[in-house]
């Protein structure tokens, strides 16, 4: 069921991701790029300025976004620090030993955004931007983190927009997704066949806390006829090893 949407809060961060994508705007460029109506926008803007999550420059008029937001973010960046920092040396062990692309993937809502990534050295491989997102039903790392999440959390999650397909091979109901996850979570690990990308495909493994929660996920990437193929699940137990290590460099019982 999807959950309730506030119009008010809702607008303001329409406002705060206009400002992010710009070093600074004038009230009737918010308004265009947000289509709230000038006054409105610039009420929002009085009260984000008060409360420091804006700023506005007193020469030229024009608003930027305000240190306060450093403050929010910064619990993230340190939890987003430690799990990259314990993850990096089981990327570049899995990537040495593979020759493939290793990446390092946590869930945002109904997203995956890459947060770590260590390149390939095989002639054809790929390259994966960190800080990028994809839907996650449609990545072999988005199904590792769903797997081990309660059916019900899932559906909460994904059944309120239809699953989008990026390929003929994505699945795109809630049972079918549902129905690949339980067998994920049966067998260990995810994999993710020409489902993003054609051509394409992943292995994946969760990194769990110490209550089975998925933390992360740890993936290996590349052209469909290196990834899957009889030697996957021993890929896969690869995968397993270092993700367990990383919860246990992060202090958790995996």
């Amino acid at each position: 069921m999807p959950q309730p949407r506030v119009q008010s809060l809702e607008r303001a961060l329409d406002l705060l991701e206009a400002l992010a994508g710009a070093d600074d705007l004038g009230v009737s460029e918010i308004a265009a790029q947000t289509g709230l109506v000038p006054s409105t926008a610039h009420r929002l803007l009085g009260t984000l300025v008060a409360r420091g999550y804006a700023s506005q420059s007193p020469t030229t008029g024009r608003y930027l976004l305000g240190y306060k937001l450093l403050e929010l973010t910064s619990g993230v960046q340190d939890r987003l620090g430690r799990l990259r920092n314990a993850a990096r040396p089981h990327l570049e062990a899995i990537q040495a030993e593979t020759g493939e692309t290793t990446n390092l993937v946590v869930l945002e809502g109904r997203d995956v955004v890459y947060i770590e990534s260590v390149s390939g050295t095989r002639s054809v491989r790929l390259h994966t931007e960190v800080g990028r997102s994809i839907p996650a039903h449609t990545s072999g790392a988005g199904k590792a983190l769903l797997a081990w999440r309660d059916p019900a959390d899932v559906a909460s999650l994904l059944d309120g927009a239809p699953l989008a397909p990026s390929t003929p091979h994505t699945l795109t109901t809630l049972a079918a997704l549902q129905e690949d996850l339980a067998k994920i979570r049966r067998r260990g690990y995810s994999t993710d066949n020409e489902e993003h990308e054609l051509g394409v495909a992943c292995v994946a493994t969760p990194v769990l806390d110490r209550a089975g929660r998925p933390l992360a996920a740890i993936s290996v990437s590349g052209p469909i006829s290196r990834i899957l193929h009889e030697e996957t699940p021993d890929l896969a137990g690869l995968l397993r090893e270092h993700a367990e290590a990383v919860s246990a460099a992060l202090g958790q019982a995996a």
